[in-house]
């Protein structure tokens, strides 16, 4: 079946299709598609006569293109079309509907969709989601070209391949036309954050639920507290805490702060005795302070080890720690100094902590004033700042990435929302 040239689905609907005696069947009103390989196809097409509607096989289809669309059947051998809702159609389920473009990171609305002639069948091959897509569904795509050639410009083309998209309406994931899990797991947690910021909640939910575990914890800190809990409530009951339990204490402590308090208990008594701990502990701390700030996950080793020791210590045990800048000298709780891998690597493997220690330390208390953590960071020119309490005891870090929000400018700031 000869297909000519590219075919954009809006300049066939309301095309009348002809019978093999060159007589009108009735208008083009919308195509159903079906799963295929590599992509998905038109099965047929749903024509509209007197309000009526047909369904044209699409073995019956004669000639396919821009200029002619024939049928090798004559009325009388059409089908009634019943919409049941079950098939997937172009007009209807396709046009208008939001999808993730995993190359760019953010929701787009589809103007327009691409057929694609593979082995004598019309399949879709892409989605247009730019101004062309839309000015040719408005029938005035080749007027708006004129009118950018005389400004020197050229109309641009924005099509996505239909391999890249993500889908978010539940109608269309049936067919199997989804990005594979692992390329939107790969985008940083940040972009896929706003790609679900930017969907309807529930379609954001049910994208977060088809993410890896692990990217899944990550990209939740980067939501919005509102965006969070409803996020949190549609989680099954036993998935929640297996996502909190893989953010590190001090995320998960600022997402246990701005849920209900039921919910926030009932995810603490489901995770890990240690982990909950570690997190109920934060949560004594009020958010504006360096209790508030820090994480209680850092790598402290005694002053008498030395650094052969400490590097094979170090190879396990940062695994469980998210960052680590420093490693802290310790005598039993009491922090008494701080190095750095670098140092480590440039002095003997025999030497002790305690000989290449930096013992002059900025440190200050979990009460601090967050803005006065965020000057000693900035003065300092520290990556992290840690926090003791009155007998000089190691609490915790606050990390530069922890501080950024107070050191950026206003607009730039992710609020959060305390209860």
């Amino acid at each position: 079946m000869p297909l000519f040239g590219e075919l954009f689905v809006s300049e066939l609907l309301k095309k009348p299709v002809l019978d093999p005696r060159g007589d009108e069947l009735g208008m083009v009103k919308d195509f159903i598609v079906v799963k295929g390989e590599p992509l998905p196809r038109v099965s047929a097409i749903i024509i509209e006569e007197k309000k009526e509607r047909y369904l044209l096989e699409w073995e019956n289809v004669g000639i396919f293109n821009k200029r002619i669309i024939s049928s090798k059947i004559y009325a009388g051998r059409l089908s009634r079309y019943d919409d049941s809702g079950e098939d997937l159609l172009i007009r209807r389920d396709i046009f208008d509907k939001q999808i993730v473009d995993a190359n760019g990171a953010k929701i787009v609305r589809v103007n327009d969709v691409k057929l694609e002639g593979k082995d004598d069948y019309a399949c879709v091959s892409g989605v247009d989601i730019g101004i062309r897509g839309l000015l040719r569904r408005l029938g005035i795509e080749r007027r708006s070209e004129n009118l950018y050639r005389l400004f020197g410009k050229t109309l641009p083309h924005n099509i996505i391949s239909w391999n890249y998209i993500q889908p978010l309406e539940p109608r269309l994931s049936t067919i199997s036309l989804t990005v594979p899990r692992q390329m939107i797991s790969a985008l940083h947690p940040s972009d896929i954050a706003d790609i679900i910021s930017e969907a309807p909640l529930d379609q954001g939910a049910a994208l977060f639920n088809k993410l890896d575990p692990n990217v899944a914890a990550e990209t939740l800190h980067e939501l919005e507290p509102d965006i969070q809990k409803s996020i949190i409530d549609s989680l099954d009951k036993d998935y929640a805490p297996r996502i909190v339990e893989r953010m590190p204490p001090d995320e998960a402590a600022d997402l246990l702060a701005d849920l209900e308090s039921d919910k926030a208990r009932e995810i603490l008594e489901s995770i890990e005795k240690e982990e909950a701990e570690d997190i109920q502990e934060l949560l004594a701390h009020e958010e504006d302070t360096a209790g508030g700030l820090m994480t209680n996950q850092f790598i402290s080793y005694p002053p008498g080890l030395t650094i052969q020791e400490a590097l094979e210590r170090f190879k396990l045990d940062a695994h469980e720690v998210e960052t680590v800048y420093y490693i802290y000298i310790t005598e039993g709780e009491r922090l008494t100094g701080v190095t750095t891998l670098k140092d480590m690597l440039l002095h003997s493997p025999q030497m002790t902590l305690s000989g290449i220690m930096e013992s002059k330390l900025k440190t200050v208390s979990p009460d601090a004033d967050q803005q006065v953590v965020a000057e000693i960071i900035s003065k300092y020119n520290l990556l992290a700042l840690p926090v003791v309490d009155d007998e000089g005891d190691l609490l915790g870090i606050v990390t530069i990435d922890d501080i950024m929000d107070i050191l950026l400018p206003t607009a730039s700031r992710k609020k959060r929302r305390s209860v």
